[in-house]
């Protein structure tokens, strides 16, 4: 069968995303803002990568999505040092999510309304993980280690799903137009 004719689990999802009418009212509340980062040619052009041939946000990407990581990784170690560079890891990751997330948003601020149903859920998702995460380093900072480490695996499956989302912006590609039959 053709795929498109025999969508799987995933692009089924997609398109119930990108169909999601319900999230109309959180894409018109953002709207203005990601309107307003995008207002200045000057921003517009490196946002969208014109100079370099990749948009800003997904370059961005990589500073909160490898410290996360990273330090989900020297989790898996109980000395000291370990832990230490850990818990550096979890707020810089914290602090390179505000200009990865205003990035997501000005790119977001071009797409049409299915991608942006799909955005909101990818922002959320985002906006979730980061809460986490915060979590994660005053636990630490507390001296709670063993719940900072578990608050960071929680965030790291917060990464997954809007990573998956994520990808699925950047594509271009949209699963409600490949023959998703919502019934």
């Amino acid at each position: 069968m053709h795929a498109a004719s025999n969508p799987g689990r995933y692009t089924r999802l997609l398109g119930a995303l990108e169909e999601a009418k319900r999230l109309d009212a959180a894409v018109t509340a953002a709207e203005p803002l990601a309107a307003r980062l995008m207002a200045q040619r000057k921003v517009r052009t490196i946002v969208r990568g014109d100079t370099t041939g990749i948009p800003l946000h997904t370059i961005l990407t990589d500073g909160p999505f490898g410290a996360w990581w990273s330090a989900v990784f020297l989790d898996l170690f109980d000395d000291e040092a370990s832990r230490r560079s850990s818990q550096r890891l979890v707020a810089l990751g914290v602090v390179a999510a505000v200009p990865t997330a205003l990035s997501g948003w000005a790119t977001w601020s071009g797409k049409d309304r299915p991608l942006k149903r799909v955005g909101v859920v990818h922002a959320a998702a985002n906006a979730a993980a980061t809460a986490v995460y915060v979590a994660s380093w005053r636990a630490r900072s507390r001296g709670n280690h063993r719940a900072g480490v578990r608050l960071a695996r929680m965030g790291a499956v917060l990464l997954l799903v809007s990573g998956f989302l994520g990808g699925h912006l950047s594509s271009g590609r949209h699963a409600s137009r490949q023959g998703v039959v919502h019934g």
